[in-house]
This record gives structure tokens, C-alpha cells and sequence, in this order.
């Protein structure tokens, strides 16, 4: 008795994306979103801090960067991904 293996042809893998146009500003290096300028209103101890973002007050975490009340910083999902200093 003769068995035979039968493979269903795969499709070809899809081409990769075509690389992504240069953006204005600073952009994650991960996933290529754009930071958000804000402005710091509020420091809390827990490492959070209360910012303006133009459109309302959110709060996010401060805690890889050294920022004061007043600061522009730039946030990132959330999180301050760098201080500009005073705007």
C-alpha cells in the first residue's frame, strides 16, 4: 500500500509595508505615533502628573523624565517621554 502526502499549496506571504513618510515632530520608535506636546499643571508624589493638553487636563506619568509645574512635556500612551523645559 502506497501512501502520498498531500500539501495544500500556501499562499505567497503579502509583500512588506512600504516604509512609513517622515513626520513632523518627534515619533515613537515603536509604533511611529507622535507625541503630544502638553503642559505640566500639577505634580503628584505618586510619579503622575495633571497637564493641559489644549483640549482638557488628563493625567499621565512622569516618571521617566524630570519635570516641573509649568513644563512642556512630551507624552507618549500615557506616559512623559521627555521635558522641553519651560515653554
Amino acid at each position: 500500500m502506497t501512501w502520498f502526502l498531500a500539501c495544500e499549496a500556501a499562499e505567497p506571504p503579502a509583500p512588506p509595508d512600504p516604509p512609513r513618510a517622515p513626520r513632523d515632530g518627534p515619533v515613537c520608535i515603536t509604533c511611529s505615533d507622535q507625541a503630544v506636546r502638553v503642559t505640566v499643571v500639577a505634580l503628584h508624589p505618586d510619579g503622575t502628573a495633571r497637564v493641559d493638553t489644549g483640549a482638557g487636563e488628563e493625567e499621565v506619568s512622569v516618571a521617566l523624565v524630570d519635570a516641573a509645574v509649568g513644563d512642556v512635556v512630551l507624552v507618549h500612551a500615557g506616559e512623559a517621554i521627555a521635558a522641553l523645559g519651560p515653554p
